[in-house]
């Protein structure tokens, strides 16, 4: 997921400056594992401008065994020059499998702003790690680079052959790592292959990667590769190294693109040394990547459809207490939310028309319950005329049905998976907002509706309001498992959770909340939107030049 830096402000957004990647490295972390060395992790966190509370922004991957890691998994930040982006970095030891950062041993921090690291020569910070009295925590390595505007993707696919044997019992366990190289002529890490056990002669499968994370839009920039054997402790064994450029790689299978691996401590003590083996290219292709942007301006369209929670346990509406009062001087919850998310996503929508549902009431006259009735009161035209016209249809809702129950989500669900179902050609993407306050009843028809929906143009904002613990929602939200119904996975990651309670502002500003919530939760819209096509190979329509691109002075 990319995140933005920087306080969102909705009534005076500013577009970025430029993206900023951040590369992270450690060197003598502490050591507190008994009997292998630390497996670390470094934790992002962003202060924000208002309150200063720290949030997390995101993490690297885990790479076990080790005290000086190179991290792969970057940072990419928007850079705003004007503004002083405070950031932390902590380092954790990851000893259990929980993504709870309470669970993990810390093994120091370091505090910087963006502009820092920046400006520092060659963009390279080294800072002391501190925040265990008493300890020498190590340094951290902070190398920021401008992105490129290169949407290009490359997909490669290399093999080696006589490779040098490395272990003692079998042969080795080759591994490739790919580096790009930066201006001050150091190299940063960028690829990782999967390893091949027990061969000489591995073939490793194709992969993806941006152009610019291989050589960041220079193509003739050095691309160094290290050939590795694989150990379990950690401690690989270097078998040899080659450099090319992404130039040359561009090239595809050509008699230029196998290359020697070399070793330069054999090559300096033995004279009859050749190599440690070969790797060639098998197959390289080139894509272009399009953007959220891209779409948008083809004229995709994004149908915004509202689900509101009407079962019993919100209380009495009538009652101050009940999640859905209504009250003359605020907002509730739902109406909150509703709003936040409404108010950006209908830049998307050109006819505002946008349907909406409640779920878990008994209907009148006789009383049914429906896990599916429109707030409009029309079966036959479920639309409400932009989101204030939702809002009005939820009031009145509330004066006509009665709260009632279970709390069934697939319903909801699998009717706008049906509209979703009749448009795939990319020109329609559905954005489903369901607001509740409590615990799924049908969890394993949930399960089910959700991983039929992701092979459709199709995403799920949950919002709980209230206090209830909300666990079975993160089963849902597919960011660290992916759902899975009957033993079928989801094909993508189409649910966003987030709890309303971490959004409302202490001092209670309403628009600040709204906007918070509202750039949380849709800020995996446009990957998700991308994953569709691009597994459909649906490409955007030229951009549609009579209309100005809506809505982006929002930052989504």
């Amino acid at each position: 997921m990319m995140a933005s830096i920087g306080e969102f402000d909705p009534l005076n957004t500013r577009v970025p400056a430029t993206k900023i990647e951040v590369t992270v490295s450690c060197r003598s972390l502490l050591d507190v594992d008994t009997f292998s060395k630390s497996d670390p992790v470094v934790v992002l966190y962003l202060q924000a401008v208002g309150n200063k509370e720290w949030r997390e922004f995101g993490r690297t991957e885990v790479i076990d065994n080790t005290r000086n890691p190179d991290f792969v998994r970057k940072f990419v930040l928007d850079f705003f020059f004007e503004e002083k982006q405070n950031l932390r970095f902590d380092v954790y030891n990851v000893d259990s499998r929980s993504c709870n950062i309470s669970k993990y041993d810390f093994l120091g921090q370091t505090f910087c702003t963006l502009g820092e690291i920046i400006g520092s020569t060659g963009g390279r910070q080294e800072r002391t790690l501190s925040g265990i009295p008493g300890k020498k925590c190590g340094v951290i390595i902070l190398t920021a680079e401008e992105l490129s505007n290169c949407r290009d993707i490359a997909t490669m696919q290399l093999c080696a052959n006589k490779l040098d044997k490395k272990d003692f019992f079998g042969k080795s366990d080759p591994f490739l790592v790919f580096y790009r190289s930066n201006e001050d002529g150091t190299f940063t890490i960028c690829h990782k292959t999967e390893v091949i056990k027990n061969t000489l002669n591995p073939v490793w499968q194709p992969f993806t990667i941006p152009v610019r994370a291989l050589c960041n839009g220079d193509y003739d920039r050095t691309v160094k590769i290290d050939v590795f054997d694989w150990d379990r402790d950690g401690s690989h064994d270097f078998i040899g190294e080659f450099t090319t450029s992404y130039r040359e790689l561009s090239r595809g299978q050509n008699q230029f693109n196998v290359y020697e691996v070399l070793n330069p401590k054999k090559k300096g003590k033995k004279k009859k040394y050749v190599n440690s083996g070969t790797v060639t290219l098998l197959s390289f292709k080139v894509e272009s990547e399009y953007t959220f942007v891209d779409f948008i301006r083809g004229g995709t369209q994004l149908n915004f459809t509202v689900a509101i929670d009407f079962t019993a346990s919100n209380g009495n509406p009538s009652q101050p207490t009940s999640l859905h009062y209504m009250s003359p001087y605020q907002m509730n919850a739902y109406a909150m939310a509703l709003k936040a998310v409404g108010e950006i996503i209908q830049d998307y929508d050109s006819d505002k028309l946008f349907p909406a549902y409640g779920f878990g009431a008994k209907l009148p006259p006789d009383g049914k319950i429906s896990h599916a009735f429109p707030l409009s009161g029309d079966n036959d035209n479920p639309n409400c005329v932009g989101i204030e016209g939702v809002l009005e249809a939820y009031f009145q809702s509330l004066r006509t049905v009665q709260l009632y129950g279970p709390t069934n989500f697939a319903p909801v669900i699998n009717k706008v998976a049906n509209c979703a179902a009749e448009i795939t050609d990319g020109s329609q993407y559905f954005v489903l907002l369901m607001i509740t306050d409590g615990v799924i009843s049908d969890m394993v028809q949930t399960k089910e509706a959700v991983v039929n929906a992701a092979s459709l143009p199709m995403s799920i904002i949950i919002v709980g309001v209230g206090p209830a613990e909300f666990d079975a929602m993160e089963e849902l939200d597919g960011d660290e498992v992916r759902v899975s119904s009957r033993g079928r996975l989801a094909e993508r990651d189409i649910v966003q959770f987030v709890p309303f309670r971490d959004y409302i502002d202490r001092s209670g500003n309403q628009v600040l909340s709204m906007a918070r919530l509202a750039k949380d939760v849709l800020a995996e819209i446009p990957d998700q939107l991308l994953s569709f096509m691009k597994t459909r190979g649906i490409e955007p329509r030229p951009a549609l030049s009579s209309s100005p691109i809506p809505g982006l002075h929002r930052q989504i």
